[in-house]
């Protein structure tokens, strides 16, 4: 059986992105300082996740998407366009 951990990531004041998500009890996590998001994605991967969605406001703070884990073949980093 395969097994897959996903979270959501988000920005705190971000009201309209992921709210299924929620609704269904996933992990959807609130950052209040989009700076953080490298920290977050960090502590997710530790944590054994290996899906991670986002929003495009989020990614364009990340520097660690395309340096490490873009290559990464047991990571999934996905961003939302919305």
């Amino acid at each position: 059986m395969i097994k897959i951990k996903i979270s959501w990531i988000k920005s705190e004041s971000d009201e309209k992105n992921f709210k299924i998500p929620e609704r269904l009890g996933f992990k959807v996590i609130q950052i209040d300082n989009n700076e953080n998001i490298d920290n977050q994605i960090a502590k997710l991967i530790e944590n054994k996740y290996d899906t991670i969605i986002l929003t495009n406001e989020l990614a364009g703070f990340s520097e660690d998407i395309i340096k490490k884990y873009s290559k990464d073949k047991k990571i999934k980093i996905i961003i939302n366009n919305n």
